[in-house]
């Protein structure tokens, strides 16, 4: 049995709540990854929430804010789905499945950052290719209807 810290990728970039969300869109660009982990401090690196490519296109860009002037707090995502280091990997890929993500952040014990694990980590060390094709198909499902939402 595989555990999440098997798979993960450690010590991920991550920025803190004040920083400006240009810092994110850069570390996005140089690191090559869609979201970053945002953390209460360098040191302590529990995790507060995650901003991803998608925040910056729809809160930042959208809105007509400036990326240098931005916190990341104002437009970053809260509650955020996490697995933890010593979780088997298939609760990774259930959480991936039933929340339709394809990154997720894994902590220890003591909730702090260690790492993030991607769909494609899991794919390349452990699944068949019928099995990844049916966990990129939960992933990638149209959203279901929200009441409420148009």
């Amino acid at each position: 049995m595989q555990r999440c810290s098997d798979i993960m990728t450690n010590d991920p970039a991550c920025c803190v709540p004040g920083d400006m969300v240009d810092r994110a869109a850069n570390l996005m660009k140089t690191r090559n990854v869609g979201p970053v982990p945002v953390v209460d401090e360098p040191a302590g690196r529990r995790l507060v929430g995650i901003i991803t490519d998608r925040d910056l296109a729809l809160k930042v860009i959208a809105e007509g804010r400036d990326a240098k002037k931005t916190r990341v707090e104002d437009v970053m995502t809260r509650g955020v789905v996490t697995c933890r280091a010593d979780d088997d990997v298939q609760k990774a890929l259930d959480v991936m499945s039933e929340h339709q993500l394809r990154r997720v952040p894994v902590l220890d014990r003591e909730n702090r950052l260690v790492g993030m694990i991607a769909q494609a980590d899991v794919a390349t060390s452990m699944m068949t290719a019928e099995k990844v094709a049916g966990v990129v198909k939960d992933i990638s499902r149209p959203e279901r209807a929200t009441p409420g939402r148009a």
